[in-house]
């Protein structure tokens, strides 16, 4: 069973992981802002609590955007949260559009930790995207994003209903619709 000494464990390990990354805003913020981002809402607005869905919160973009493998995080913490990881990691062999897809696919069919990262992650990013546009980034391809996240989160409803209303209360804001009709 995980505890707060791993969960400490699992913020320094991706803090190293992810030296001298960046976020996309014009301010480039420290990337290891984000997945500390991810854990605090996990805790703070859906009042999780399950150091598991903590740690993986934490651990969650370290295989994707790292040269950190899955057994390096078994390795480290243990199967069940390599697990929870691999489920939130995307398959970077693949184009940018087929793991988009995926994930809208794939995101009802996760399990509730993975579920509870997968809402946590978009609700940061959602915010981030009303905070300030990424460079580089243009108003339709902010769009696109915010109906992209609106259709995985439709995916995970029933999941946590104080993740989802954020989630619901920042996609309105910008008139798109959630839970997002794929009619």
């Amino acid at each position: 069973m995980a505890t707060l000494k791993h969960l400490l464990k699992a913020i320094n390990f991706a803090a190293i992981r992810h030296s001298g990354q960046r976020r996309k805003d014009s301010a480039q913020t420290p990337y290891i802002n984000h997945p500390v981002g991810v854990m605090n809402i996990l805790s703070d607005e859906g009042d999780i609590s399950d150091f598991d869905v903590l740690i993986g919160a934490v651990l969650h973009d370290t295989v994707e955007d790292t040269d950190t493998t899955l057994d390096d995080i078994e390795s480290e913490f243990g199967e069940g949260i390599a697990g929870i990881v691999a489920e939130v990691t995307d398959d970077k062999s693949l184009s940018k559009a087929e793991r988009k897809h995926l994930q809208v696919v794939n995101a009802p069919h996760k399990s509730y930790q993975a579920k509870l990262i997968k809402l946590a992650d978009k609700l940061y990013n959602l915010r981030d995207l009303s905070r300030e546009k990424p460079v580089g980034w243009t108003d339709e391809r902010v769009l696109e994003y915010r109906v992209w996240a609106s259709k995985v989160c439709s995916g995970l409803i029933g999941t946590n209903d104080h993740l989802e209303n954020a989630i619901k209360e920042e996609l309105q804001a910008y008139n798109v619709d959630f839970p997002h009709s794929n009619k």
